[in-house]
């Protein structure tokens, strides 16, 4: 460990100098790149051609011209050493055409299996686990799953590895649940493979593309690894989420961290957070940590992963994260920082607008999709929010995908510059020289039916950032109790200020 991050240490001061680039060389790229003789047929790896330095300008740049309308973008961080970085390997399993078992990936865009042994950017020791399964079948008389007959056995086969930890899970995935002679494939397989400390057998036995089904069985070790991210441990079980290159991980949640400045009194909302990892290290730094995530068996995982660091400030909850917002949101709790990292199609407009509803002061948004992530910071920025920092992390060397993060603070109507204005010298188009309260009252009455109030409308232009020159229609403390707009009138209100062109 005290390796690793003097490791580490070397590489950030190389990073400084290199405007954030590895420091990995053309010619050690290019002497990779001729050992890998399926790149054009498998399309896991599109860049795999490219030199290492130019796919971080590649994607910087992509980054930095996405983001322009909102920040300045800070740089990439690249990896120092860009290859065997998957900590999570699969392998489809099938046949050739004389019925000798093969194992590899899917081609891109159909089902037909490429025979991949070894992969530049897949973790060795599981390729070569991978291999010796698909060796060992003939002698036990194990034949691989045909999709259109629906015949034979085996499926796939997963490989977690941990990073640190040094731990191997594999996952043998079956039509059926029975495997022959069972105990003697697996002592043969750890004959191999020693260092192999679980395996499991999950049945899938429906015609779906996912690889994994619902039923499960250890049958050897304990049906799940550890690792350690971070400084902190964390149970991956075989549907555990957990980012494929913990390297890079710990570089992108040190960066979360930072853009969040906890001062140790803030409540932090972790949404989507999975089995909880960024929660748990933002609770050293958090007065109380809330993590909800939809998916079950990723909060329980989340929960033991808590109670394996014995942190105590952190609460799961399994829920839609739009729903727990406006839950917490009526019940009369706010959160002062969001930690957002969904999946790549983005956030819902439900979550969206939940935040800016509850107005925390900062939203720390990680985003594996550059193009919904934008679209999301469209909102937000509509929606009484600037964007303050930004920076990409190279989770996926060799791959067109990039990581990135964004910071993002609550605007305040009253932390503004005064400066004086001679109106017969400027342009009347500010947002307030547009419509009046009556006529944005008249407005939404009638296009909606619906009667507003000057404080509704005081309310909804403050969310938005629209400067009140006298407030007297907001409380006179923060401290006082008023009555909140109801979402379809400040839905109506909203549409008024698009109508005046006020936001």
């Amino acid at each position: 460990m005290e390796q690793r991050k003097e490791r580490e240490n070397r590489y950030a001061i190389k990073r400084n100098h290199s405007n954030h680039y590895g420091e990995y060389t053309s010619k050690e790229t290019n002497r990779e790149n001729s050992l890998c003789p399926v790149t054009k047929r498998c399309g896991g790896c599109h860049w795999m051609g490219m030199d290492y330095q130019e796919q971080l300008r590649e994607k910087e740049k992509r980054v930095r011209k996405l983001l322009s309308p909102y920040c300045r973008l800070e740089g990439i961080v690249g990896m120092e050493q860009p290859l065997y970085y998957r900590n999570k390997v699969h392998a489809v399993f099938g046949e050739d055409r004389k019925h000798r078992p093969i194992s590899g990936i899917y081609e891109e865009g159909t089902h037909r299996i490429v025979p991949v042994d070894s992969c530049r950017i897949e973790n060795q020791k599981a390729d070569a686990i991978i291999v010796s399964v698909r060796e060992l079948l003939p002698s036990f008389k194990i034949r691989p799953y045909n999709e259109d007959t629906g015949y034979g056995l085996l499926r796939h086969v997963l490989v977690r590895t941990g990073q640190v930890s040094g731990q191997i899970m594999v996952v043998l995935v079956l039509a059926s649940p029975i495997l022959p002679s069972r105990n003697n494939f697996v002592k043969a397989l750890l004959k191999h493979h020693p260092e192999i400390t679980t395996i499991v057998v999950n049945v899938n036995n429906r015609n779906t593309s996912m690889v994994l089904g619902d039923r499960e069985q250890v049958v050897y070790g304990k049906g799940y690894i550890e690792d350690t991210l971070c400084g902190k441990t964390f149970r991956i079980s075989p549907r555990s989420f957990y980012q494929v290159n913990p390297l890079q991980t710990e570089l992108l949640y040190a960066k979360a961290m930072e853009y969040a400045a906890l001062t140790g009194r803030e409540t932090v909302l972790d949404a989507y957070c999975g089995t909880g990892t960024i929660g748990i290290i933002a609770s050293e730094r958090a007065g109380q940590v809330l993590g909800v995530e939809l998916n079950a068996e990723a909060v329980r995982d989340a929960r033991v992963n808590a109670k394996i660091n014995q942190v105590r400030n952190i609460r799961f909850y399994q829920n839609d994260a739009g729903r727990f917002l406006l839950d917490m949101e009526a019940q009369g709790a706010r959160a002062d920082v969001v930690l957002m990292d969904p999946p790549r199609s983005g956030s819902s407009q439900e979550f969206l607008s939940a935040v800016a509803r509850m107005a925390p002061e900062k939203v720390v948004y990680i985003s594996c999709n550059p193009e919904t992530l934008v679209r999301d910071l469209k909102y937000m920025t509509g929606h009484g929010y600037r964007v303050e920092r930004g920076m990409a992390v190279d989770m996926f060397p060799f791959t067109e995908h990039v990581e990135s993060i964004v910071l993002l603070s609550k605007l305040h109507t009253k932390q503004n510059i005064e400066v004086e204005l001679i109106m017969s010298e400027i342009d009347l188009t500010a947002a307030e020289s547009k419509a009046t309260y009556e006529e944005i009252k008249e407005y939404v009455l009638e296009h909606t039916g619906l009667k507003v109030s000057n404080l509704y409308i005081a309310q909804i232009k403050q969310k938005c950032g629209i400067i009140e020159r006298v407030n007297y229609n907001l409380p006179k403390s923060e401290s006082s109790r008023q009555p909140k707009c109801p979402p379809e009138k400040e839905a109506a209100i909203r549409e008024a200020l698009e109508h005046f062109r006020m936001i």
